[in-house]
């Protein structure tokens, strides 16, 4: 079921989310992380498919941080808002870590690995 499209919530009637909705709240969820610095790149992808929403969140942390705890959390965190506040489940939730923040520097990208 594309973004955007009808989801019955009961006999009565229906929701319908627009597709910037489900990304707004995939976006908050990112960033109210702790050592989450930005999004990066593609920021967010999201596929819904019989009420399931598989995300893919692409980020930029912190220096000082463990990338496996926050992105943890941030799966976390995705998972709970996503689920309390619409009448989707969800799926899986991949995060990929593409980038690190200095405090007072630019991204470093990726040294081609």
């Amino acid at each position: 079921m594309p973004l955007g499209s009808r989801y019955s919530a009961n006999s009565t009637g229906g929701v319908t989310y627009g597709n910037n909705v489900l990304y707004s709240i995939i976006t908050l969820a990112a960033q109210e992380i702790s050592g989450v610095a930005s999004l990066a790149g593609k920021g967010v992808r999201a596929d819904t498919f019989d009420g399931v929403v598989n995300v893919d969140v692409f980020i930029n942390v912190t220096n000082k941080v463990c990338c496996t705890e926050v992105a943890f959390r941030v799966q976390e965190n995705i998972k709970r808002s996503v689920d309390s506040m619409t009448n989707y489940k969800t799926g899986t939730v991949n995060v990929n870590v593409m980038g690190l923040v200095f405090d007072g520097e630019g991204e470093l990208e990726p040294s081609g690995l």
